[in-house]
């Protein structure tokens, strides 16, 4: 066997072992766990911090304050230094269509070491302690909830014992972009953390999506949240990790009435949605960038690129080893254009969208050693380097 069809037969066993090994992280049939009608419904205080937000919370803001909830609840929008009239916008639409009661507040500029949205989430919380309610639910202004969407996490998180319940909101999917690019970011997300490991007690996968997490305020506290992780881009990973290393028990899933209503029209627009945190996710780590370069190639580049060489040049076992890892790639892509709606002759062009991803986890490494930071909202966040030693 040629060097190639070595490195095909590589590609191939790597797609057997994230087949058989990885969490069955292709399946999109974790959603939110059965549950029954407590005796008694918890208070809940909802935060949800808002940043030049105008454009998307009248699709968003509506579907909270119409919230279906047998218990107490009330809505905290902390606007953090929006420069569009979101705090306006709320307070019209609050009174527009009634429902839960609804404050706005800013907490001002962050200080350093803090994230803006973390930050606001501080605030939001340090606001909802006066309630003393025994759940959070922490949602971004671009989430859509159905009206029973807050009384099916509470009562999901109170029967499985859950002191977090996130769910993995349906991102918008309408433009070419987004049907190439948003399935494969969730596709992508699962197979890094496996949604059956996180809920599994004993597990050390923790992960959650920012947009929809209810949390339980004892856990909040106990997990020391947010200031435990004030710093961190990739706020959703960092709270499950932190509550976590504290012994809760947390749950991942898909939703099924959750949607985000922010648009992605363009390709430059989930490029920078991607960029602006992907090293953060390496850890600013220039190995593990090298690593993750090399392992996308090796499991999304190799195969179609094996199989046309090795059908090119009537190479028999590279051609069937690329083949064949080309095949389960396509077949484990499906079930996740099928949870999106999308037509499956999109589930061979995987290895195109990898390497989109490829390129923008890089572009993300040059920007850092830029010295740009994250960026986003017009805000850029220092890198972890940068930041002042605490006294």
């Amino acid at each position: 066997m040629s060097a190639f069809a070595w490195t095909a037969a590589g590609s191939l066993a790597a797609w057997l072992w994230l087949l058989l090994c990885q969490g069955f992280f292709w399946r999109t049939d974790v959603r939110l766990p059965q549950w029954s009608r407590p005796d008694e419904w918890p208070s809940v205080c909802v935060v949800v911090p808002a940043r030049d937000e105008a454009a998307v919370l009248a699709l968003s803001l509506p579907s909270l304050l119409a919230q279906d909830y047998p218990g107490r609840a009330e809505i905290f929008l902390i606007d953090d230094g929006s420069s569009d009239g979101t705090g306006k916008l709320a307070r019209e639409l609050a009174c527009r269509h009634g429902g839960l009661p609804l404050t706005v507040d800013s907490p001002g500029e962050p200080p350093a070491g803090w994230t803006g949205k973390l930050w606001a989430v501080r605030h939001g919380i340090g606001l909802a302690r006066a309630r003393e309610p025994e759940y959070l639910l922490l949602t971004d202004a671009d989430i859509a909830h159905a009206p029973d969407s807050l009384r099916e996490l509470v009562a999901a998180a109170r029967s499985g014992g859950f002191d977090a319940v996130s769910q993995m909101a349906r991102l918008r999917v309408e433009s070419l972009w987004e049907r190439l690019v948003v399935p494969a970011f969730v596709y992508f997300f699962a197979q890094l953390y496996p949604f059956r490991r996180i809920g599994r007690k004993g597990s050390r996968t923790a992960a959650a999506a920012g947009g929809c997490v209810l949390l339980r305020a004892e856990a909040a506290e106990r997990a020391q949240i947010p200031d435990a992780i004030r710093h961190a881009v990739i706020d959703d990973v960092a709270l499950a990790r932190a509550v976590k290393r504290r012994g809760g028990h947390i749950w991942l899933g898909l939703a099924e009435r959750v949607d985000s209503v922010r648009p992605y029209p363009r390709l430059g627009d989930l490029w920078r949605m991607v960029s602006r945190s992907a090293y953060a996710q390496l850890r600013h780590n220039p190995v593990v960038l090298a690593g993750t370069v090399a392992g996308l190639a090796l499991v999304y580049l190799v195969p179609p690129v094996a199989l046309v060489a090795g059908l090119a040049g009537g190479d028999t076992a590279t051609a069937a080893c690329g083949g064949l890892a080309w095949l389960m790639m396509t077949g484990t892509y499906v079930p996740m254009l099928r949870y999106y709606g999308q037509p499956l002759w999109l589930a061979p062009l995987l290895p195109f969208t990898a390497f989109l991803y490829l390129l923008m986890t890089v572009d993300s490494a040059v920007q850092h050693y830029r010295g740009r930071g994250a960026a986003w909202k017009g805000r850029t966040y220092a890198r972890p380097d940068a930041l002042p030693e605490e006294g």
